[in-house]
């Protein structure tokens, strides 16, 4: 599928959104940043929900909205999915009649997503008896997905759909966004305040403040980048995509290659040859001048300074470069002086966590 193209401009007596975005055709993008920065007027806008000027909107290749020239598809006739941070679902219908009333505004030969196809890929499929009012939380929301893909949309709109659930309900539903990710190739755009979301779910990130742009990027290059504030704080982490290589059983340790080197850490549930994506948080890593032994520490990895950056009161951010990947360190600024470090500096990174995201 082609780019989506959004130039939307919204503006109220106190508040604006002006941004101009080319988004990937595919993959989740999430839209980062603060309260109040424009990320829900974006989703509403995409879908014909708020009233624009000089806007435009484009995807895969269909023009839904040139305000230049007066065209605008009303909201029933843009092919999308719009999920809510809180599903309202029919309580007079059991959860099948629900998923049904989804594909109603979508003739049976424009239905590119068979129903039982979205039940199986969210898990529901105990649930279509069900009446509404018995459903947990989490199930509440992956029926409500579910209905969005039942209209064989072309792109899926998720406005922070796991901010209402607890840690439990966001651990349990976010393997079926990934899932959904890999399987269906639709793209999604996913507001979200919540970092750890958007490091694991997201394939691009679109940074937004005070209604404008900050950045657009691939998320692995933004979530690192010295200059954005995604790469600063407790929560600073690189991702890195690499391959299941080895198991060692007897410690329950898998083994991932990636172009920099190799990382162990213990999982037993992952497969060889896996494609994964890995989370470091910044946190974890700390540097050496020389390759150390004796030391619990399993990964030491080659690694050259690329850049340093200020962070809280007495630390730095160290951003590494791994044989192309990035990873990123935050140390005392009196570690910083006692290892000279500089830009083009060589050392070893050492990882002490690692975890998997997808």
């Amino acid at each position: 599928m082609s780019a989506i193209h959004a130039r939307i401009n919204v503006a109220y007596p106190d508040y604006s959104l002006d941004v101009d975005l080319e988004l990937p055709g595919q993959g989740i993008t999430a839209l980062f940043g603060p309260s109040g920065t424009g990320k829900t007027t974006f989703l509403r806008a995409m879908a014909g929900l708020e009233t624009t000027k000089d806007s435009r909107i484009e995807v895969g290749g269909e023009v839904w909205q040139d305000d230049a020239r007066g065209l605008f598809l009303p909201p029933y006739r843009r092919p999308l999915g719009f999920v809510f941070q809180n599903v309202h679902l029919f309580d007079h219908l059991d959860i099948r009649r629900n998923l049904e009333f989804g594909m109603r505004r979508v003739p049976a030969a424009k239905r590119t997503i068979p129903l039982d196809c979205a039940i199986e890929l969210l898990g529901i499929g105990h649930l279509m008896t069900r009446e509404p009012c018995t459903l947990s939380g989490g199930e509440r929301q992956r029926v409500g997905i579910a209905r969005a893909l039942a209209a064989s949309p072309r792109i899926l709109l998720l406005d922070e759909p796991l901010a209402a659930l607890d840690m439990q309900r966001k651990t349990e539903i976010m393997p079926y966004l990934e899932r959904l990710n890999q399987q269906l190739k639709i793209p999604m755009l996913y507001v979200s305040h919540s970092l750890d979301e958007v490091a694991r779910l997201a394939d691009h990130i679109v940074l937004l403040k005070a209604g404008r742009v900050i950045a657009s990027d691939e998320s692995g290059r933004l979530l690192t980048r010295l200059d954005m504030p995604l790469a600063h704080g407790d929560t600073a982490a690189a991702t890195i995509t690499g391959r299941v290589v080895d198991h060692d059983p007897g410690f329950h340790l898998a083994c991932v290659e990636f172009p920099g080197g190799r990382l162990h850490f213990p999982n037993d549930a992952l497969r060889l040859g896996q494609q994964v994506r890995l989370r470091i948080q910044a946190r974890d890593v700390s540097l050496t001048l020389e390759r150390q032994s004796g030391t619990s520490i399993l990964n030491s990895i080659d690694a050259t300074v690329v850049d340093l950056s200020d962070d809280s009161v007495g630390q730095v951010m160290v951003g590494l470069d791994i044989a192309g990947s990035r990873m990123l360190c935050r140390l005392t600024r009196k570690s910083a002086v006692a290892l000279g470090l500089e830009p083009g500096k060589a050392l070893f990174a050492q990882v002490k966590g690692v975890a998997v995201i997808d």
